[in-house]
């Protein structure tokens, strides 16, 4: 690391809704960034190189990481999906990426794991990161699959890992289930700016919610990362609580994942 900044730092991803917005945020973090997707990203800018790249390529994969310091990982399919499209980028995908990282020697990965592994719990109940995951989907599944292929990672290479389980990360919380769970954009961008410079992470679980008034989550056993945010959801909540609640037994006023906990089967799926 030079002048404070990483070397080149690689965001996959980086055409998603999020990876656009990270485009932008983490260049300040480094030196150079590396963009990956599968889609077209344009042009790169100054400081910016693209390699598109499928996750589900292992040599592609391999390919990308190589020369890379760190790694913000925002890859893969980001909803709910049949099994067989979950399994190429998340799953595959997330074990050709540590892999990659083993043999280039990257000594940290931060991984956009999600809300939806503890997605089955009700609301109300107050979870921390020793909390048992209770997936809510094949999408919440992969991203559990995730986090214990970071663990695994960090104890048997040293390679280390922050675990974001990103809550509702948009532009402004929209329904009343993200007043708990909305992380703003300028403090997904602090929290992974934490989460690539802390040193002595080993391999740390966090919950990505901003300081919102009302939360289900404890960063306790996160608080090393020095993570403060700045962005409540709470001026927002006069707006959403105007509006017609939905029913009571709707999975989005019942569950911590919301409308996930009620998508599919997939039998029918194009």
């Amino acid at each position: 690391m030079e002048d404070g900044r990483i070397g080149r730092l690689l965001l996959t991803g980086a055409a998603g809704g999020l990876g656009r917005v990270l485009r932008d945020t983490l260049k300040p973090m480094t030196q150079v960034l590396r963009l990956s997707d599968v889609q077209t990203l344009g042009a790169p800018q100054p400081g910016e190189e693209i390699q598109l790249c499928d996750l589900a390529d292992k040599q592609a994969v391999d390919r990308l990481v190589q020369g890379c310091d760190a790694v913000v990982h925002m890859g893969g399919v980001s909803v709910e999906r049949p099994f067989e499209e979950i399994l190429e980028a998340n799953i595959k995908g997330i074990f050709h990426l540590y892999e990659a990282a083993r043999r280039h020697q990257v000594r940290r990965v931060v991984f956009a794991s999600s809300n939806h592994t503890i997605g089955f719990y009700r609301q109300g109940e107050r979870l921390d990161a020793h909390s048992p995951t209770r997936p809510d989907g094949y999408y919440g599944l992969s991203k559990v699959y995730g986090e214990q292929m970071a663990s695994f990672y960090y104890d048997r290479y040293g390679i280390e890992t922050v675990s974001i389980r990103i809550g509702t990360a948009v532009a402004e919380p929209g329904d009343r289930r993200a007043l708990h769970t909305w992380l703003s954009f300028g403090d997904l961008t602090e929290l992974i700016r934490r989460s690539l410079l802390t040193p002595g992470v080993g391999h740390t679980v966090v919950y990505g919610m901003s300081d919102n008034r009302d939360v289900w989550w404890d960063n306790r056993l996160a608080a090393h990362l020095g993570y403060v945010p700045a962005d409540s959801s709470e001026p927002f909540r006069s707006v959403i609580e105007a509006r017609p609640a939905p029913a009571k037994d709707d999975p989005i006023m019942v569950y911590q994942g919301g409308v996930f906990t009620a998508r599919g089967p997939f039998e029918d799926a194009d």
